[in-house]
């Protein structure tokens, strides 16, 4: 049986971060370890409140599992032992990391991504004032793609003020469930004055009926409402696009299948993130490489990264070092 550990870490940010539901100044993660007795794999999520999620529920999900996952296949026992949610995520990513070690043969090859090319990660301008939003977004200028977080019907002011900042960049607007159909309707002028190429969650999960895929001038993508394959059925028709995130699937296994029902359903694929360090960031890039837009900035928002973590420079994403994560070492 495989020895698993997971402890709860604190990473520092920048600067506050802020979305519709609250603000952070530090990135509270989980770090999950796997081990054959030789061979080590590593994992990390983060915990989201949202989803009921914290530091402690997270590490008692995983704990129980040391020494009852099996050295053959554990990522389809994996599958069965927990539900969706940041646990699995943590451990399943451990679980490829040390397939890949015990192989001698990298994820990247397994999946046949080609990881010479760097991607390019949207970077993001946390909720404020216009004028701060505005600033803040300046700093950035030089990024092509930024996302822009937003929260109440009087986002008018703060979407154009930041479009006036960058009047290059390409936008996504995540609302984060903050506005009502009202509110987004009458954003949806200013969305589209702004050459906003997408528009993430503009309404909570659960409210989102009155939605139509292919109705608006950019593309509507599902974030909160959906997790796993299994919501997948609920939003289509709705949405254009999904934004898969690890944390919400439960691991890269599920998130790849994922991925393929949504291509097959016609949608267009977004990969995001929780404000965690490179380490979270890593296994998403398997997503990230067949993707339509990308969002891994995480590790851009902390005062600083876990060490050998993911290469960037501006906005290009270079995959992993192979002894961080998902290399044959």
């Amino acid at each position: 049986m495989l020895k698993v550990t997971a402890q709860a870490e604190k990473w520092p940010l920048a600067q506050r971060f802020t979305i519709a539901r609250g603000s952070k100044d530090a990135a509270d993660v989980v770090l999950c370890t796997v081990t054959d007795g030789t061979h080590i794999g590593r994992g990390e999520c983060v915990p989201y409140a949202r989803y009921g999620e914290s530091l402690d529920s997270v590490i008692a999900q995983i704990q129980p599992l040391n020494d009852s996952l099996p050295v053959q296949n554990p990522r389809d026992v994996l599958q069965d032992e927990l539900p969706a949610g940041a646990a699995r995520f943590a451990l399943d990513a451990a679980l490829w990391d040390l397939e890949a070690k015990q192989s001698g043969t990298s994820i990247w090859n397994k999946l046949n991504i080609d990881t010479a090319a760097p991607l390019t990660t949207a970077y993001t301008i946390s909720y404020d004032t216009a004028d701060k939003m505005a600033a803040n977004a300046a700093k950035q200028k030089d990024r092509p793609l930024l996302k822009i977080k937003l929260a109440s019907k009087d986002d008018i002011a703060r979407l154009q003020a930041v479009r006036d900042a960058v009047p290059d960049a390409d936008m996504i607007v995540d609302a984060n469930e903050g506005w009502s159909l009202a509110d987004f309707e009458m954003l949806v002028p200013t969305l589209q004055d702004c050459n906003v190429i997408a528009v993430e969650q503009p309404l909570p999960a659960g409210q989102d009926k009155a939605l139509k895929a292919g109705a608006y001038p950019f593309w509507l993508c599902a974030d909160e409402s959906v997790h796993a394959r299994g919501s997948l059925p609920e939003i289509i028709g709705r949405y254009d696009m999904i934004n898969i995130k690890l944390d919400k699937t439960g691991g890269l296994t599920e998130a790849l299948a994922l991925a393929q029902d949504a291509r097959a359903a016609g949608l267009r694929l977004m990969v995001g993130c929780m404000v965690g360090t490179s380490l979270a960031m890593a296994p998403a890039m398997a997503i990230a490489a067949h993707a339509d837009l990308v969002d891994l900035d995480g590790p851009l928002l902390l005062a600083k990264d876990r060490p050998g973590g993911m290469r960037f420079k501006g906005s290009l994403m270079a995959f992993p070092q192979p002894d961080f994560w998902g290399g044959a070492v």
